[in-house]
């Protein structure tokens, strides 16, 4: 029996399949802003033009370009933005990219809020492992600088009020929130997305089936969430498929964009994930891993080690993927298959037995291992689902 209560996000709306230039404009002038403080990675900002698109839509604004954010958001380079977003005096973010883009983006409006000068200020404010994911720490001020994200990928950090920042010096992603670090606008345009390279989109398009797998089987699972997690999944089931068959399929693009937006309604609003999650942010962190990779590898293993605590949950899943008689670990892990993109950490370069203890280490100190539906209470679990998955 479901028990609960379902918090709904800070975020105000979703605009999709419109231009994202002209939402953006049109949503400046709506909310009467003037110093836009534009976020996003360097490749987009000098081989695309979707940042001069945006910049020209807002000629009658005041535009500051930022791409100063490496993979993985490090927390000197959320730093800098901060800092560089202070000095333009912004009233509002833009952030373009994928999930980098997008938690830097979150860290900035945060370390706005709470005055973030220096790095040793910010232990202050990172999450610790035993503290809830979506709760804001005591004392955290507001952020009042709010963001409108328009996502290249499919990752999903632009439905969820928390960020991933890695501390290079302990070589860890560690966990920052806020209700309203929450993107205020979300803008989802699939043209945006043919920018965005294939092994990218595909996997991150993992990344959002692996957002809807753990919040179906979330150990506070909810309903509302649970139908929309399963929508997701028979969205991506179709749409990944047929956007690496003709990356120009722009429906299949905006599916595959709605999928994400879907399954990350339980994550936006309290909805714990599990294993997957907490070790992809280990291997992220620690192993230098892209987010897509991370849940390529590790969901099949993940979601085999939960079936038996999580059985009639999987029959959901397996229902959602078209089958009711082989085992969803076994469908989901035929899905990504078919991708091109890879299925063993040696793929990936995460082969030796010290890179395995640092990152099943790493793991234990996520908030989402603790809520992993299979209790995992050791390192020592994590590091056996590390070497399976090790090939």
């Amino acid at each position: 029996m479901y028990q609960g209560t379902y918090t709904f996000p800070a975020t105000e709306r979703v605009v999709f399949g419109r231009p994202a230039a002209e939402v953006v404009r049109e949503e400046m002038d709506r909310l009467g802003f003037t110093r836009v403080f534009l976020m996003a990675p360097t490749a987009l900002v000098e081989a695309t033009p979707l940042v001069s698109q945006i910049v020209a839509a807002l000629e009658h604004k005041s535009v500051t370009v930022w791409s100063g954010i490496a993979a993985h958001t490090p927390r000197e380079d959320v730093l800098a933005a901060a800092a560089a977003a202070r000095e333009a005096q912004a009233e509002v973010i833009v952030a373009i990219g994928g999930g980098s883009i997008t938690d830097a983006a979150k860290g900035v409006q945060t370390f706005l809020a709470q005055n973030v000068t220096a790095l040793e200020q910010i232990d202050a404010l990172r999450k610790r492992p035993d503290e809830a994911m979506t709760a804001a720490r005591p004392g955290l001020r507001a952020p009042t600088v709010r963001m409108i994200a328009i996502p290249t990928t499919l990752a999903g950090a632009e439905f969820t009020p928390y960020a991933g920042i890695t501390n290079r010096q302990r070589g860890v992603k560690e966990v920052f929130t806020h209700p309203l670090q929450a993107p205020r606008i979300v803008v989802l345009d699939p043209q945006v997305a043919l920018h965005t390279p294939d092994w990218l989109w595909l996997s991150t398009g993992v990344r959002a089936l692996d957002h809807a797998v753990e919040d179906i089987c979330s150990v506070d699972a909810q309903p509302f969430s649970e139908g929309t997690a399963l929508q997701a999944i028979r969205l991506l089931a179709r749409a990944l498929p047929a956007t690496r068959k003709d990356p120009q399929d722009l429906q299949s693009r905006l599916d595959a964009q709605m999928a994400m937006w879907l399954s990350s309604v339980g994550p936006q609003a309290g909805v714990n994930m599990g294993a997957s999650h907490a070790i992809g942010h280990a291997l992220g962190g620690t192993g230098h891993v892209p987010h897509g990779y991370t849940s390529c590898i590790m969901m099949p293993h993940v979601m085999r080690f939960n079936e038996a605590a999580v059985h009639d949950r999987h029959v959901l899943i397996a229902q959602a993927l078209g089958s009711r008689t082989t085992a969803a670990a076994d469908l989901v892990a035929r899905l990504i298959d078919g991708l091109d993109v890879p299925r063993t950490l040696r793929e990936v370069h995460i082969t030796t037995d010290a890179q395995l203890d640092a990152i099943a280490l790493a793991a234990m100190e996520d908030p989402w291992i603790a809520t992993n539906p299979r209790p995992i209470t050791q390192a020592a679990q994590v590091r056996d689902l590390l070497e399976v998955a090790r090939g």
